[in-house]
């Protein structure tokens, strides 16, 4: 989980935090991380609301590092980031384009000189 975070250019306090929630998270449990699923993650959630009593943005934090790739194996991981990677570049061109169609637009009316 450490070379994951790490590869992916967390800063250190983000992966400070991840990794004590995944500790946490696994003691509450008494299960190592890997066995533990989606329907565990809602159950913390609810603890984390009613008995701690934390705010929304700390079980959002908290979520986060639970919900990150770093449990999936890694082909899956792989490919949720090419499709992520795939509706950047997609992104990018439609700017693009839009950009050229601005300026194509902008000659057109540009008045005489």
């Amino acid at each position: 989980m450490l070379e994951e975070l790490r590869r992916r250019n967390y800063a250190e306090s983000t992966i400070g935090t991840y990794i004590r929630t995944v500790e946490h998270f696994s003691r509450y449990f008494h299960r190592p991380p890997d066995q533990l699923g989606p329907e565990h993650i809602r159950e913390y959630q609810a603890a984390l609301f009613t008995r701690w009593k934390l705010a929304s943005n700390t079980v959002t934090q908290r979520l986060a590092a639970l919900r990150s790739n770093t449990y999936q194996d890694a082909s899956e991981a792989d490919r949720k980031r090419s499709a992520t990677d795939q509706r950047r570049t997609i992104k990018r061109l439609d700017m693009a384009f839009f950009r050229q169609s601005i300026d194509r637009a902008n000659w057109r009316f540009a008045a005489p000189s």
